[in-house]
């Protein structure tokens, strides 16, 4: 008995020894000197008495710590909607290359309710599988909640719905109206994400509640409300965190205190940082700010009519060596940028609400990683010289950029005018009539195109037709009537929210009235800057020499219904002689054609369209997205390979002026972003 007693207690011994010897507390390591504390341990931690090796995240003597050892984050912002999900595995695999421990991403809320309470988690808005795939790469994920996201999106990630709500819902703010849409999206959206946060086993550290909020308002309450329901849903443990521009002013409006939710900050790129990480220090608790600019900017945004922004490989990576040589932590805004298919892309404003400039399709950004995810340029060499420098981390080649292929020229055919085939476009059970010109979101179009009616009376003479606020671009047209035997409206102009012109209307022969048609097209809502609440359409009296036009119908345009139609019931061709009469500033489709051969040839490409006006293109059935080579900068449009098949493609393209006069589009290996002579006039 005594010596089995002896045995256990030098067991005993042994164990204390080993125990003590592993805690943090008693490391001779100085940088673990001190064993970190819960971010939130000030309110009570919910790790007392946990066993050691449980995970957690958290912040401590202005350090992140991952499992109770320090952490840097070298991190990028990687958009899920920007990226078909057939290739979040590739970009990932690159940003992995790249150096990074760390993706952050923002969630559209317009992309997951398009609809007021439908729920869309599917295809490009799986951001679960996103997550766990992330995950499954070694990354941890910084996840951008929003509910206002800005990143360059159609209105900031708040579903356009929200605009056609009476009386108006005063967004980003504790309007009780407006927080109640906000509690209901992040009541489905939250405990989705729940059990993927890092403590439950996820790879989510931290999650950002609004974004840049002291660049827009001094709304307390608001900030203070959303970090309440972030916890109801995702309980106290997750660190959530704000992100302001690094100026004192920024991020007193910005910041949250009292609430324990950490404050990054952001700033110019080269510009330097470590007085703004001492500027941030001032808005976290003691001991809680580790340096960390939430977005480094590794390019910038482009709108149409300006020239592409392209930034200095060699000046970003000195600029991101700065923070990571004294131990500061950075996310790559943007590591790879993607594109804004579809119509989702954004705009911004500049001294008023006219001075409107739309984003392109593509969001390149001049990342390092490009829009079709290849990786051999000097900036994506330079960053990762840089972080394999400080990472200390032996980093993995990077996959070899994906193979391209220019299909060249393929012809095109006039398969309609935009009048011809409006029956298949238009759904009469959604029309609405009105005495007043109405917002698109008040009718129930939330993106692309609205078609206004009415009637003028008969002109003895030329009239002048103006419309005081049309948001964005509103193409003009008249007519007798709607002529049954192919013909359309005459043309008359365009109306551009930017320059705002009259326009004259010419003396038309008509028996009775005339008829007037407005279509316009909302080229994307703006998405940062106190212009946010930024309704489509004709939003004011339209009148012809002064005289108020009353009696308008709207016709909401699917253009979903559209392409189908030319796939199910193609329309006969129209004569070449009336082809070439037609290529004038008439909307119109058009339609090509190109075979690939073998599975193995279906690859990447670019379509240009250099030579063309404006208008939408789709490939397959897909939205590619807007095209506007007559602004520029944009001359192509990224076709990623998973739109594609063996066999026969098709490109169907929506012209809203005219086409190329050669009848062609190219699809070509490069991007060029070289097109547009004009900048926008103000």
């Amino acid at each position: 008995m005594a010596s089995t007693t002896t045995v256990e207690l030098l067991l005993l011994v042994l164990l204390f020894l080993l125990l003590t010897a592993a805690a943090p507390g008693f490391s001779s390591s100085p940088e673990l000197s001190s064993s970190p504390r819960s971010f939130h341990r000030r309110h009570g931690s919910p790790f007392l008495g946990q066993a050691p090796n449980d995970r957690r995240f958290q912040i401590s003597d202005d350090m992140f710590w991952k499992d109770d050892r320090p952490f840097r984050i070298i991190g990028g912002d990687v958009h899920y909607f920007r990226v078909l999900p057939q290739y979040w595995r590739d970009r990932l695999l690159r940003a992995k290359a790249l150096g990074l421990n760390t993706i952050q991403t923002y969630v559209p809320w317009n992309l997951h309710e398009p609809e007021p309470n439908k729920w869309v988690f599917e295809g490009i808005a799986d951001i679960e599988a996103y997550l766990k795939l992330a995950q499954e790469l070694g990354f941890l994920v910084m996840l951008r909640a929003g509910p206002y996201i800005c990143a360059e999106w159609d209105l900031g990630g708040f579903p356009a719905w929200l605009l056609a709500i009476e009386p108006p819902l005063k967004l980003r703010s504790s309007d009780m109206t407006f927080l109640h849409y906000v509690e209901r999206w992040w009541a489905v959206f939250l405990p989705r994400i729940a059990p993927l946060l890092y403590q439950n086993g996820g790879p989510i550290i931290m999650v950002q509640v609004e974004n840049e909020f002291g660049s827009y308002g001094d709304d307390k309450a608001y900030l203070h409300h959303l970090v309440t329901l972030a916890r109801k849903h995702l309980g106290h443990d997750i660190i959530l965190y704000t992100t302001d521009g690094g100026s004192r002013e920024t991020l007193d409006k910005g910041t949250i205190p009292g609430e324990g939710v950490f404050s990054a900050v952001d700033f110019s790129t080269g510009e330097d940082p470590w007085p703004i990480f001492e500027l941030q220090k001032k808005y976290n608790a003691p001991g809680q700010s580790p340096p960390l600019s939430a977005e480094f900017y590794t390019g910038w945004l482009t709108h149409w009519g300006e020239q592409n922004t392209e930034t200095d490989a060699n000046r970003t990576a000195a600029a991101l060596e700065n923070i990571l040589s004294r131990n500061g932590s950075a996310v790559l805004y943007m590591a790879h940028g993607g594109t804004n298919f579809g119509f989702y892309s954004g705009a911004n404003t500049g001294q008023n609400e006219s001075d409107y400039k739309a984003d392109l399709t593509s969001y390149d950004y001049d990342a390092p990683i490009k829009e079709s995810g290849d990786v051999d340029n000097l900036k994506y060499k330079a960053l990762r010289r840089v972080i394999q420098e400080y990472s200390g981390v032996v980093l993995s080649l990077p996959p070899p950029d994906n193979g391209k292929k220019g299909y060249g020229l393929v012809t095109v055919r006039k398969i309609a005018s935009f009048f011809e085939v409006l029956d298949g476009m238009i759904n009469p059970r959604t029309a609405v009539e009105s005495e007043q010109p109405m917002a698109m979101e008040s009718v129930g179009q939330m993106f692309g195109f609205l078609l206004y009616v009415s009637e003028l009376p008969i002109m003895g003479t030329s009239s002048i037709l103006k419309i005081q606020k049309v948001h964005d671009r509103a193409q003009v047209f008249v007519s007798c009537t709607m002529d049954k035997n192919g013909g359309s409206p005459r043309h008359v102009g365009v109306i551009e929210r930017w320059s705002n012109r009259e326009l004259v209307i010419p003396k038309v022969s008509c028996s009775s009235n005339i008829s007037l048609f407005i279509l316009v097209e909302n080229l994307g809502r703006v998405n940062y800057g106190k212009y946010i609440f930024d309704r489509k359409g004709i939003l004011s009296n339209v009148t012809v020499d002064g005289a108020v036009i009353l009696g308008w119908k709207m016709y909401p345009i699917s253009l979903d219904i559209c392409s189908k139609l030319f796939n199910v019931n193609p329309i006969k061709q129209v004569s070449i002689s009336r082809t070439a009469e037609k290529i004038s500033a008439e909307p119109g489709f058009y339609e090509g054609r190109f075979y690939i051969d073998s599975i193995e040839q279906v690859k990447d490409t670019f379509i240009s369209f250099r030579g063309w006006n404006k208008g939408i293109a789709f490939v397959n059935n897909f939205n590619i997205g807007r095209f506007w080579p007559l602004f520029g900068p944009q001359c192509t449009l990224y076709v990623p390979a998973p739109i594609l098949r063996q066999g026969e493609n098709v490109v169907v393209i929506l012209e809203l002026h005219a086409p190329n006069p050669g009848l062609t589009i190219n699809l070509v290996k490069k991007p060029d972003f070289t097109c547009g002579s004009k900048q926008y006039q103000k």
